[in-house]
């Protein structure tokens, strides 16, 4: 059995499927009731506790311990951090400001500075890993920052208190991962066709959920994909009146099988498209933060969509927006071997027909989504001083023709539609051979990554780059450049051309030298790197969750990874392997198994 890393959320959509479907079987059958009648919901399940307070800090607690506390504390982040203002006197509470940045730091020292008496000085000292935006959006320090922060302790009624603190909120990183939850909002790609999900960190209690999303949803996408991406939840459009259950109750709305019923203002005005576009990123945003439906949806009072009046939008109904939905390919397992272009079957691999699998001096290949076009970085065969690589785009089991050539050429990378191939000539142009798939005609428009290359800060990429990998809804670009790894933002310009802007470092924790970098589904890309300490990983576009994959039956070095949501392929030094579950007795324990026939230097090709 195949092991589908990253595939959590869609089984959790499967889930859901289910659910929803076992909640509609009862209401469906109100169909037949007159129209004045509304969907019911079963009841709630597992209400919440109502809330007492956070705890009071422990008393008799040393200066040092009560800072460590406190620390913990700045995770909650309720009732203005409450939690935190608890450590402190009445005077520096009111004069503590929150909300002028959020730090997550690592391995926090205490270090006193002074004490005597009823008066302490001391400083928290340590390293910075990530910051957190006030929209909920992470961002990792890809620099090793030290925060050193100068805190004054006083004593009131015999209990050490915090008296003078720097504005803004430090806390743990391990109290940060315990207290927040990682969720996606979905607005629209340019081309309104899906969903792209911008992913935010949020703690807040489940009876709160629903109604922090969706304000998320209305405020807009995080400001680098602010210009990219469309929101149908926006002003004229919002929310009318209280979000309910679908049977009218305010209280404990997305807590069990009540569903969720929301009123939107404005939403009359829309078009049938634009409503359907408006229900999947509602549907795809709750359901994705385990928010059962039914979802009852309604433009100024009136149903969203007259086909889900009765019963109400399911996860099923918008799952074609969903950014996995297109991911799918037939064309199956690809690989170079011997430079040439090979089809991989159960019983074995053979050459594809056509240019592609006759040549002998293919360095990388790429297919489209639909496996009708080949693009390869092909060997020129020029005398030393001359460009040495081109790049050849052609259909499968056809013929092909060079487009562009350059000393080096990355692996070329499609688009969804199977429009363009993007590669990165001699690390620092970056061009789209755009297919025209009318005439059949193929012209290369460069790419603008000014803005990536004019950048200021300590943590913009840094020439060359040498991997670039285009997300399969065609909104971001991972890359590797300068061996580390960034995800970028694909900006349209009024002239029709593209740019790469807001490279984001990811990975930041990798001691290597990154090598190779591919999309495992919509949110996490999956990274291939030098050494045997945990060559591939898993990253989320964030920055954040970075997570070492099994290296058990690799051989390093691994020189190359491609993956799907379904399948992770890598090229290590004597095979190409795939991941895999283990059987019986040793089920779930994940390990690489050599995909056979094809040879130590082989590199697998995966659609995209």
């Amino acid at each position: 059995m195949r092991m589908r890393v990253g595939s959590a959320r869609m089984r959790r959509l499967t889930v859901l499927v289910a659910v929803v479907a076992v909640v509609l079987s009862p209401l469906t059958a109100c169909a037949s009731l007159p129209e004045s009648s509304a969907p019911e919901a079963l009841g709630t399940l597992n209400r919440e506790p109502t809330p007492e307070g956070p705890p009071p800090p422990v008393a008799n607690r040393d200066p040092d311990l009560l800072l460590r506390d406190f620390l913990q504390a700045t995770a909650d982040p309720a009732n203005r951090h409450l939690a935190a203002r608890q450590y402190m006197t009445p005077a520096a509470s009111t004069q503590w400001d929150d909300a002028a940045g959020t730090v997550i730091v690592e391995k926090p020292d205490t270090l006193r500075e002074s004490r005597s008496g009823d008066k302490a000085t001391y400083k928290i000292r340590a390293r910075k890993v990530g910051e957190l935006a006030a929209d909920g959006g992470y961002r990792p320090s890809d620099d090793i920052v030290i925060v050193e922060n100068k805190i004054e302790l006083t004593k009131v009624d015999g209990e050490w208190r915090i008296d003078e603190l720097p504005d803004g909120v430090v806390m743990d990183s391990t109290a940060f991962f315990k207290s927040y939850r990682r969720y996606v909002l979905y607005f629209i790609d340019p081309s309104g066709n899906t969903t792209v999900p911008d992913l935010r960190w949020f703690s807040v209690p489940k009876g709160q959920l629903t109604q922090r999303l969706l304000g998320s949803l209305l405020e807009g996408p995080q400001p680098a994909l602010a210009s990219v991406l469309r929101n149908e939840l926006a002003p004229p459009v919002t929310l009318r009146g209280p979000i309910t259950k679908i049977n009218g109750d305010p209280e404990g709305v997305g807590i069990g099988l009540g569903g969720v019923k929301i009123d939107f203002a404005g939403a009359s005005a829309l078009n049938p498209r634009e409503r359907e576009l408006l229900a999947a990123q509602v549907v795809l945003t709750l359901s994705g933060a385990d928010i059962l439906g039914p979802y009852v949806l309604l433009a100024d009072g009136k149903p969203l969509d007259e086909r889900f009046a009765a019963s109400g939008w399911s996860v099923a109904d918008v799952q074609q927006f969903s950014p996995g939905a297109s991911t799918r390919s037939q064309a199956g397992l690809h690989a170079l071997r011997g430079g040439a272009l090979v089809q991989v079957t159960d019983s074995g691999s053979a050459p594809t027909p056509g240019y592609f699998g006759r040549v002998n001096n293919l360095q990388s290949a790429a297919l489209s989504p639909d496996g009708q076009l080949v693009a390869a970085v092909a060997e020129a065969g020029r005398p030393a001083g001359e460009p040495s690589r081109a790049l050849m785009v052609g259909t499968y089991g056809g013929n092909a023709f060079p487009v562009a050539e350059g000393f080096t050429i990355t692996r070329p990378s499609w688009t969804a539609d199977g429009s363009a191939a993007w590669a990165v000539l001699d690390g620092g142009r970056v061009i789209r051979a755009v297919h025209d798939r009318a005439t059949g005609n193929v012209s290369v428009q460069d790419v603008d990554i000014s803005a990536l290359t004019a950048a200021s800060s300590a943590m913009a990429p840094r020439l060359p780059i040498t991997e670039l990998r285009i997300s399969r809804y065609g909104v971001r670009a991972a890359m590797i450049a300068d061996g580390k790894v960034y995800v970028a933002v694909v900006v349209p310009q009024p002239d029709g051309k593209l740019s790469l802007t807001s490279a984001l470092p990811v990975g930041v924790g990798l001691s290597t030298t990154a090598v190779s970098v591919d999309w495992l589904d919509a949110d996490t890309i999956i990274i291939a790197r030098e050494g045997n300490v945990d060559p591939v990983s898993t990253v989320s576009v964030d920055g954040s969750e970075p997570t070492p994959l099994t290296s058990q039956n690799l051989t390093a070095p691994v020189r190359s990874v491609s993956a799907s949501p379904d399948h992770q392929y890598v090229a290590d030094s004597r095979a190409v392997l795939e991941l895999t579950t283990a059987p019986a007795p040793d089920q779930g324990q994940p390990y690489w198994r050599e995909v056979p026939g094809l040879g130590a230097n082989a590199l697998p090709v995966l659609p995209g």
